[in-house]
């Protein structure tokens, strides 16, 4: 199995200025690209394939107006036309919406390193032609520092590294090669309903809170409503007729309101790792997870923020690939299951059930739970039920 590694980079001025540059030839490499293939096609042409626009690229550096493409790594120009190529393609496919060229504004810097020239240390990564000197001192520039220490291990296969930039710092993911796991688990399965109130409830009785109600992500939160009225009122402040001047002034509160919204996501995403991970390392046959319609729950207005909050699709995808990865069954429940409204004693259904009743009782035998852990219960069963059909 391929696993990815995502490490921060601390580049110095000269180096972020050249990956900035960098990031600059693959969006231009991009751009020319779609932009052939497009005029390809309402010329009536056939699809072309991305060695050809790599050749049709490597004889455009002839020209004077684009010999400083030369300057930089030529795998940087050929992934970026491989990934246009793709992206053409799906449409075609019909698995994407036509591909949008990149903006130097809005699309997110990023560009293409060279698999085997790329070269790791534990405090160190080696990048290609971010010096062009041969001096001895100048060829310093091509190790960039990382930010963690023996991350990423020094002497293996990596596949597919990106360099990224995030709005405030850089960042490199590469993929490594690990052997298969091939232990079988043996443990009882888990039925895990998520919800608005808690993130996750367990069938074996372990429950995760919402992060979202803690008192440290409650205070960021304010802390971030603050600073985008600030930024609101400077622009307002600083409007000359139908336009804004952004001063600096203005960037400075747009990077400090930055800052804050990548730390309130950044606690997000490291609690839902801790919980999917403990989970996983329990070992279970099985997980089981309901298929919810979280597009039809976000229009529910007094739900929505809340809903957006908790990341559903991040805690479903971290846990798809965290069970492949211990050999661990997968199920889905159908989406029209009704895990809160059946009873896990008689199996009767209550049909009156609603948001609002947070404890269940049976009208039937009587019998009084938790609705969320209840539901939990009913999807483990579903489960055991399926396995045994």
């Amino acid at each position: 199995m391929i696993r990815t590694i995502k490490v921060q980079l601390c580049p110095n001025n000269k180096q972020r200025t050249k990956f900035f540059k960098n990031a600059g030839v693959a969006r231009f490499a991009y751009n020319w690209a779609l932009s052939y293939q497009k005029q390809n096609y309402d010329s009536g042409g056939k699809f072309l394939s991305d060695c050809e626009l790599r050749r049709i690229f490597t004889e455009l550096k002839r020209y004077p107006n684009y010999t400083w493409l030369c300057n930089y790594s030529n795998d940087i120009a050929k992934q970026a036309i491989k990934d246009a190529c793709i992206a053409y393609k799906n449409f075609f496919s019909g698995k994407s919406k036509f591909p949008k060229f990149k903006s130097k504004k809005k699309s997110k810097p990023s560009f293409y390193m060279d698999n085997v020239k790329i070269k790791f240390t534990g405090t160190h990564v080696k990048l290609e032609k971010i010096s062009d000197s041969r001096k001895s001192n100048r060829k310093v520039l091509n190790w960039i520092r990382l930010a963690e220490r023996d991350r990423v291990p020094v002497d293996s296969h990596y596949s597919n590294p990106r360099i990224t930039f995030d709005g405030l710092n850089w960042w490199i993911s590469v993929g490594i090669e690990y052997p298969d796991s091939s232990t079988t688990p043996v443990n009882d399965g888990i039925g895990i309903d998520i919800g608005v109130k808690d993130l996750a409830i367990c069938s074996d009785g372990n429950t995760y809170k919402n992060i979202n109600k803690s008192k440290k992500v409650r205070k960021l939160v304010k802390k971030k409503r603050r600073l985008q009225r600030r930024v609101s009122k400077k622009f307002l402040k600083n409007k000359r007729g139908e336009r804004y001047c952004k001063t600096s002034n203005i960037t400075k509160s747009q990077e400090q309101l930055l800052r804050v919204s990548r730390k309130l996501t950044n606690i997000r995403h490291n609690y839902m790792h801790q919980v999917t991970t403990e989970i996983v390392n329990r070992e279970p046959k099985f997980i089981v997870l309901e298929d919810l319609n979280v597009s039809g729950m976000m229009k529910n207005r007094h739900l929505a923020k809340a809903i957006q909050e908790q990341s559903f699709y991040e805690f479903y995808r971290q846990i798809e690939y965290k069970a492949k990865w211990h050999n661990i069954e997968l199920i889905t429940a159908d989406r029209y299951y009704p895990s809160s409204k059946l009873c896990s004693c008689c199996g009767s259904i209550k049909k009156d059930l609603t948001l609002r009743d947070r404890i269940y009782v049976c009208d039937v035998c009587g019998f009084t739970i938790d609705r969320d852990y209840q539901a939990s219960i009913n999807l483990r069963n579903y489960a055991q039920s399926n396995i045994v059909a």
